[in-house]
């Protein structure tokens, strides 16, 4: 049926091909089309823009949300939705089982796959809707792929724009590993794998990401997307560094501590790192980003000295920030070259100098402006192997402030997702201008232990019409503090160390800037009075919208996501689940299916969301009887399964797991496991 379809399609390309030079022809018509063939080897006409959209594939779904084509993307899998612009899209499943019956609801009048989507291929075959398959298996290819979807959505100028500013990013790094002899280039892998140690192949675009990051890639004589490292394998490629994305840092942990495994250069020095999954595991918009960090990480001293600088440190440009206050003389965002890459830094500048409290530096006086420096990714390593206080004498510098009269604080976040909020009651009112980031190293203060994760941070100023004294400038820490950690406890942000356990009452780096301010005197900033009410109500409001813009998390999201924040995905729930026992691959995808299915079922969702939130009750000491809860589970699987669950099976026995969470998941997992008992060849 495919290959009929095909040739079908390549009979109607070339119909429409030769078209083009019949007498008469709607040449308007004709040339508002697109034509191209896509990765599968179809031949795809699009007579006009895509208006409904389902875009099953995480790498294309960023490119659409970059060019500004968005507003066409209705559908998505729950792997999409860590980016704001996704959080109101509809899920149609994972990328891995996506359900049609979701897909069909939509109405789609153009669906992106991949080649692993059989059954939507199948079940949409032949229909007005177009499928389209768009891989990425090389640097060119993105390029390509990216500059197509700006023809499909008529978003060619974004699309030509991130494709300049990506080749620019790779041809800068270029650059600067000119200054690299080649005797001191790296062995680079990427680790993959979760019961044995893998790697992608040698024609895999992560080890063309390693090539243009000037490490050198391991070489097995396979191809592929992933492929088996034997120990023998592993001591004669000797990696120097090891990288993965954050689900391998478990597999690092349990594999290279063996013997023998351990032996290598990288393991010994302890040159291993994680990054972000989209940026390890997709070749798709941030691969430039991906690229310059890479570098920086393998190539952090000669990165960071002059002589590996290729670029002058200079303002490039600044954007106006709206602050309506008296003593404000400017606000604004510079951008900047620094260390030879894009920063971005927010300066506030007074009309005569201020005193001012900050968590980085104390209290200080005689400051003429204050301000939040946005670090990106390639400048981490540098910043920390100059140091603190000569990397803020450069930015001073950049920004052409004085060192000795500027308070900075500084940040990980992108200073694009800076939020300000203004809180006011009569003559009274609290600007709090805030950036956060809470992915990695989020902390819950007296149950954490003090160990360094991922970069994160959440950042604040607050300024006030009013002149705060010494006392009330220390005092709207204790407000803007509680305020900022109630944000996110509201928004149930997870501790980094013990996520199943504990949420966050900050990321462990935040820190903060009190201005002095000018007008009647305050003495009082505490919760009781006026002033203090308003610097809580700004920050709570600025932390909410900050976390959002940065990290794509709202305080109403999806389970799927919650349980992923717990470290609880439906591919964990699947390794627990009996289908994985005889291991067939088919029983496997149906069975992830339907877990996936439960869980984004409205009903299902409410009693596993009941479970997080009495677990986190029980945490507390608040919640000690469970016998209605296990009744509740009891009747939620047999529910599922269609039928009474005659053997139930402690398929979560991990004492590290919360009771009343392993006890929900058990629910899940003997519903979904009898009801793959009636599936046909099931268990």
């Amino acid at each position: 049926m495919e290959t009929v379809q095909r040739s079908w399609l390549k009979l109607v390309c070339s119909a429409l091909l030769l078209l083009q030079v019949v007498p008469g022809a709607d040449k308007a018509a004709d040339a508002a089309a697109v034509r191209f063939t896509d990765s599968s080897g179809s031949c795809i006409v699009l007579q006009e823009r895509p208006k409904k959209v389902v875009c099953l594939v995480p790498e294309i779904t960023r490119i659409l949300f970059a060019i500004g084509a968005g507003d066409a993307v209705k559908g998505l899998t729950w792997h999409d939705t860590s980016s704001p612009e996704a959080a109101h899209k509809d899920i149609v499943g994972g990328f891995w089982s996506p359900c049609i019956e979701r897909i069909d609801a939509i109405g789609p009048d153009a669906v992106f796959v991949s080649s692993l989507h059989r059954e939507v291929r199948e079940h949409l075959a032949g229909g007005a809707c177009s499928l389209i398959e768009l891989r990425s298996r090389s640097i060119e290819d993105i390029y390509r792929n990216i500059e197509l979807l700006g023809d499909i959505f008529d978003r060619q100028e974004q699309a030509a724009d991130l494709v300049r500013r990506m080749k620019e990013t790779i041809e800068l790094v270029s650059r600067k590993l000119d200054r690299v002899p080649p005797g001191k280039r790296m062995r680079v892998l990427r680790l993959m794998g979760r019961d044995r140690v893998m790697t992608p192949g040698d024609d895999s675009f992560q080890n063309e990401f390693i090539r243009a990051a000037g490490g050198i890639p391991p070489e097995t004589g396979r191809k592929g997307e992933v492929v088996e490292v034997s120990l023998e394998e592993w001591n004669r490629l000797d990696p120097q560094l090891i990288y993965g994305c954050g689900g391998d840092r478990e597999t690092a942990d349990r594999l290279l501590s063996r013997p023998g495994w351990k032996d290598v250069e990288a393991v010994r020095e302890g040159r291993i790192y994680y990054f972000p999954c989209e940026l390890t595991c997709q070749a798709s918009l941030h691969a430039g980003d991906f690229i310059a960090w890479l570098a920086s990480t393998i190539y952090e001293e000669p990165f960071s000295v002059a002589a590996g600088q290729v670029l002058q440190d200079r303002r490039t440009g600044s954007k106006p920030v709206d602050l309506a206050i008296d003593y404000v003389k400017s606000a604004r965002v510079v951008e900047s070259t620094l260390s030879d890459f894009p920063n971005k830094t927010l300066v506030i500048e007074f009309k005569k100098p201020m005193k001012v409290l900050s968590t980085l530096e104390g209290e200080r006086s005689n400051i003429e402006c204050v301000g939040n420096h946005g670090s990106p990714p390639p400048c981490w390593s540098i910043s920390h192997r100059l140091g603190f206080e000569n990397y803020r004498t450069r930015i001073c510098r950049v920004v052409g402030k004085p060192h000795e009269r500027s308070s900075f604080l500084m940040t990980g976040a992108d200073m694009d997702n800076l939020v300000v909020r203004r809180a006011g009651f009569k003559d009274q009112f609290v600007y709090a201008l805030v950036t956060a980031g809470v992915r990695g190293n989020a902390v819950r203060m007296s149950s954490d232990e003090g160990l360094f994760h991922e970069p994160g941070t959440i950042n604040i100023i607050v300024l006030a019409n009013a002149r705060l004294t010494a006392r009330a400038r220390a005092r709207a820490v204790i407000s803007a503090t509680e305020a900022k950690t109630a944000a996110l406890q509201d928004m149930d942000i997870r501790s980094g160390g013990n996520p199943l356990k504990w949420q966050a009452t900050g990321t462990g780096t935040d820190e903060m800037i009190i201005v002095e301010g000018a007008g009647a005197r305050a003495d009082h900033t505490g919760g009781h009075c006026k002033l203090g009410e308003l610097i809580a109500r700004a920050v709570y409001e600025g932390v909410r919208e900050a976390v959002f813009r940065q990290n794509g998390i709202a305080a109403p999201r999806g389970l799927l996501h919650r349980l992923q924040e717990r470290g609880i995905g439906p591919h964990d729930l699947l390794r627990l689940c009996p289908c994985m026992e005889n291991g067939d691959e088919e029983t496997s995808r149906l069975a992830l299916g339907m877990i996936e299915m439960v869980l984004l079922s409205p009903r299902y969702a409410a009693f596993l969301e009941s479970a997080l939130a009495l677990s986190d009750a029980q945490e507390r000491g608040q919640f000690i009887n469970t016998d209605i809860f296990e009744h509740w589970a009891r009747t939620v699987a047999d529910e599922i399964a269609g039928e009474p669950v005659s053997e139930w099976r402690e398929f979560i026995a991990d004492g590290d797991i919360p009771p009343i969470v392993g006890l929900s998941l058990n629910a899940v997992l003997n519903g979904v496991s009898t009801k793959l008992k009636k599936a046909p060849g099931g268990l």
